[in-house]
């Protein structure tokens, strides 16, 4: 037999692995779970949709590509159908484990989880053959693809983790403050989320922490199993006496509070879980930089011409800091500038007319990463919205509720930004660098790469208007010369 041909025969597909893998075991999962719809097949589909699921939403926290909202929508309705036959399937095990098979409570429960069980097997059916695969089988070609572009285990997605703990963090101090039933599943849901973060993205963290996630998973996931369960006694009338509902009450107490109390032995304390995790997550100015970098990494998917955002951003804070610039609000105006510079442009993934409007309304519906507050993105969307057009005026909708101190910083913002983006009208980064000077009652902008009689000059005149109105001075510019080398002395 030839070389070539026993190479060939022994040759294998790549293996699949990240969200290609959990896409194509969702459809595997499928063919399993429609042969009798069983306690096993429904939980491992569940957990297969839950991965894809949650790398979506992972992902499209950095990628603003809508497929991810649609591929998450398009298995809500399956994975909530197999949600519900999975708590009945998980109640009948406990009903098992609590009671006698003789107990009358343990057979009127056991009687009405298995009719439960029946019609809910028939509508997870229907959703079933519902769900679209031929476009879930597309989405497995093309959304790994995008998936590829974020790098697992960067800064970006333990920034995104510590977001989640911080969430999960609260919501543990708000379930061991007041006990009930409904802070402890909300902590479940808030650990699970972090978990799913670690576990999908932070493979080092994960190979670190994945025994104690899922053992807090467990522990909190049975308690919601017990709290379901006493609900549904309650509710179907299962007991005859009471008598029967003390005995039963007892014993769910007894569970519940063993797995209450393994939970707080791990996560309180300041050798806590919680603080082990806290210490290898960002801290301080990386927490300002990895903030910064997730918006964009958002930014350069929606925006065109991303590298014209970038040069403008650099002459924007060139211009900012050789500019008078004081006020009294403890605001980051520098980082504002920047940040609405780079962001200026996201709307022209959607309407190019009037993308400066649209960019206003993305910031503003955007979730602010941690290290920055909606406020704070309101300020830089309105900065960003006066990169262009119209000059901001009294009575605009923009400014609705800005007093009259943030009016005047942000109007200098948006000045400033409207002429380092006309010193880049050209789209061409010829302009490298600006100096400012103020001299006998103006502000002179020297342009390194600029001539008055250049075809961006006009546009140059046009946009600094704003900035000469909030500064009540004339702006002139003129051409930076390069600063020559020194030539070595003669000998």
């Amino acid at each position: 037999m030839p070389v070539t041909v026993a190479l060939a025969k022994t040759r294998t597909a790549p293996k699949k692995t990240g969200l290609a893998l959990w896409m194509e075991r969702v459809l595997e999962e499928c063919d399993r779970a429609s042969v009798e719809f069983g306690s096993d097949p429904v939980h491992d589909l569940r957990v297969a949709l839950r991965r894809c699921r949650s790398l979506a939403d992972g992902l499209r926290v950095m990628d603003p590509n809508p497929t991810w909202k649609e591929m998450k929508k398009a298995g809500r309705q399956l994975f909530r159908e197999l949600g519900e036959l999975r708590d009945v399937q998980v109640m009948e095990e406990w009903v098992g484990r609590l009671g006698n098979p003789d107990d009358p409570v343990t057979i009127a429960l056991l009687q009405f989880l298995s009719g439960r069980e029946l019609q809910l097997k028939q509508q997870a059916s229907v959703a079933l053959q519902e769900f679209d695969r031929k476009q879930w089988r597309r989405w497995i070609t093309s959304l790994p693809r995008r998936a590829a572009r974020m790098r697992s285990g960067s800064l970006l997605f333990k920034h995104l983790a510590l977001e989640r703990w911080t969430e999960a963090y609260e919501l543990h101090h708000r379930a061991l403050r007041n006990r009930s039933h409904i802070a402890f599943h909300r902590l479940r849901i808030g650990l699970k989320r972090f978990r799913y973060i670690v576990e999908n993205f932070l493979p080092e963290q994960h190979a670190a922490w994945s025994g104690d996630l899922k053992e807090l998973q467990d522990l909190l996931g049975e308690v919601h199993d017990l709290d379901v369960l006493w609900a549904t006694a309650l509710q179907v009338n299962a007991f005859p006496d009471a008598e029967s509902r003390s005995k039963w009450h007892s014993r769910i107490i007894e569970q519940r509070t063993r797995r209450i109390d393994k939970y707080r032995g791990k996560m309180l304390g300041k050798s806590s879980l919680w603080q082990v995790w806290r210490a290898q997550l960002p801290t301080g100015k990386q927490i300002e930089s990895a903030a910064l970098s997730r918006l964009k990494l958002w930014a350069s998917l929606l925006d065109p011409d991303f590298r014209h955002s970038t040069h403008v951003a650099r002459l924007a804070l060139q211009l900012y800091d050789g500019l008078p610039f004081t006020t009294s609000e403890p605001v980051d105006q520098r980082a504002i500038l920047q940040l609405a510079a780079l962001l200026q442009d996201v709307g022209r993934s959607k309407d190019e007319k009037g993308h400066h409007k649209t960019t206003y309304n993305l910031i503003r519906r955007l979730t602010p990463p941690l290290g920055w507050s909606a406020e704070k993105m309101r300020l830089v969307g309105i900065v960003a919205r006066y990169h262009r057009g119209a000059l901001p005026g009294v009575g605009q909708q923009t400014l609705a509720g800005i007093n009259k101190g943030q009016r005047q910083w942000l109007l200098q913002l948006a000045g400033i930004l409207r002429l380092a983006n006309a010193f880049d009208a050209g789209r061409d980064g010829r302009i490298q660098r600006l100096e400012v000077h103020q001299q006998n009652g103006f502000l002179q902008i020297a342009a390194q790469g600029y001539a008055p009689r250049d075809r961006i000059a006009e546009s140059i005149a046009a946009a600094r208007h704003l900035l000469e109105t909030v500064y009540h001075r004339p702006v002139m510019v003129k051409p930076l010369r390069a600063s020559q080398p020194k030539l070595p002395a003669r000998s």
